[in-house]
């Protein structure tokens, strides 16, 4: 049964030092207020696992909180590197880290294993591809009923799923609306999970049957933070803060400049400037 908490006690009950943790969400609802709690909190040794990561895993990575990283691309989207993942990989800054790489259909489909209580996925992939020589966790499977080759990839099941969503009734459902990525799959394959949404509202009675809804009882917490996605976007809330993915090749590219915008703009900072900063977008 989901319950309300604030975003500071959310994080505190079911994200833990060593943990395995998606902080998902594809294009946009990307849950970076709930990131920048765990790096408030001083979450180390995690395990970070995301499709596509970008500027998110980029800040939790160059503070320190990631001992290794599984992953489908990384970048920052329309801009180029993740300088400080990069870092971490090439010189041990601020510490080493491990990286486990995949394309994004089996990031997918070790989701869709996870949340179905399967142990691998298989699926036609990674055929001609150079990946399963640097990954010992892409295999090749015989199908026993065509002889066809697979791919096969073991189930995805973090310990903790964290996604942002749109709206939350007051029963602990939650509406998940535009593009959807993999969330739905991280919070059903996930021990824990923790949910921030743009508003709570009495009911769904207005929306449409075949919308992505997530039952209560599939969320462990869920914390009002509003604009908790930015400066990735929120469908139907605001737009796309691309002025901010632009700055952020500059500040990330030298550790002193990093170490200061994160202080001045996450440490110091609280999940209430997320609200500030959608105003105007």
């Amino acid at each position: 049964m989901a319950k309300f908490q604030s975003l500071e006690a959310a994080i505190a009950d079911n994200l833990r030092d060593g943990d395995k943790v998606a902080f998902e969400g594809f294009t946009h609802l990307i849950p970076h207020a709930a990131a920048h709690e765990a790096i408030r909190q001083g979450r180390k040794d995690l395990t970070l696992i995301r499709m596509t990561p970008d500027i998110v895993y980029d800040q939790m990575i160059g503070m320190g909180c990631a001992k290794k990283l599984i992953f489908s691309f990384a970048g920052n989207p329309g801009v180029g590197l993740l300088r400080r993942l990069r870092d971490a990989v090439e010189n041990g800054w601020p510490n080493p880290i491990e990286i486990e790489e995949h394309s994004h259909a089996g990031m997918a489909n070790g989701y869709e294993a996870g949340a179905a209580g399967l142990p691998s996925a298989v699926f036609r992939g990674y055929v001609g591809a150079e990946l399963k020589r640097v990954n010992a966790n892409i295999k090749s499977v015989t199908c026993p009923f065509s002889g066809e080759e697979l791919a096969c990839v073991p189930a995805i099941n973090p310990d903790v799923g964290v996604i942002h969503a749109q709206k939350a009734d007051r029963q602990g459902n939650v509406l998940i609306e535009g593009i959807i990525g993999v969330q739905k799959e991280a919070v059903l394959a996930s021990k824990r999970s923790v949910v921030t949404v743009e508003e709570i509202v009495e009911d769904f009675s207005d929306v449409h049957p075949n919308a992505c809804i997530l039952p209560h009882w599939t969320t462990k917490s869920i914390a009002h933070v509003p604009g908790g996605a930015h400066p990735s976007y929120a469908h139907g809330y605001y737009p796309r803060d691309n002025a901010t993915y632009l700055a952020w090749d500059a500040i990330s590219a030298d550790r002193d400049t990093f170490r200061d915008w994160m202080t001045e703009n996450v440490l110091k900072a609280g999940p209430d400037v997320f609200a500030a900063r959608i105003k105007g977008l």
